[in-house]
């Protein structure tokens, strides 16, 4: 999806958002359940990019309703490579976020940094 792929590399988190559908469906890397819904989902995309430093992308598929976004970033003093995989609904919205990221301790890092700014993502929802 070369919209959100733009605003991300451009570090426009809001135009990233506004990309989002209501009733999106977010899976995180480290997490085990989904978080369900825009806020969250939003209040998420802004910690994770204070968090992932030098963000690239690498590579865009795209098959209909479906993308892949191959991304390489870094956590601290951690490399990684990710994987975005976005489905679209019928009105070109983003419905569904899945965040693949690679290597375990990359994941380790990305986890402990999110973990840390748990109260801050939640009152970011919370409005």
């Amino acid at each position: 999806m070369r919209a959100f792929r733009e605003a991300v590399e451009a570090g426009d988190m809001e135009a990233a958002i506004a990309l989002l559908a209501d009733d999106i469906v977010f899976n995180s890397p480290v997490v085990h359940k989904p978080y369900q819904g825009r806020a969250i989902t939003a209040a998420i995309l802004r910690a994770v990019a204070q968090v992932f430093q030098d963000l690239r992308y690498e590579r865009e598929l795209n098959d209909g309703t479906d993308h892949a976004l191959v991304f390489t970033a870094h956590i601290g003093d951690r490399d990684l490579t990710g994987c975005d995989l976005i489905h679209v609904n019928e009105n070109g919205l983003i419905d569904e976020l899945t965040v693949m990221v690679r290597p375990l301790s990359a994941a380790q890092a990305l986890q402990a940094a999110m973990a840390a700014r748990f109260e801050e993502i939640a009152a970011d929802a919370a409005g």
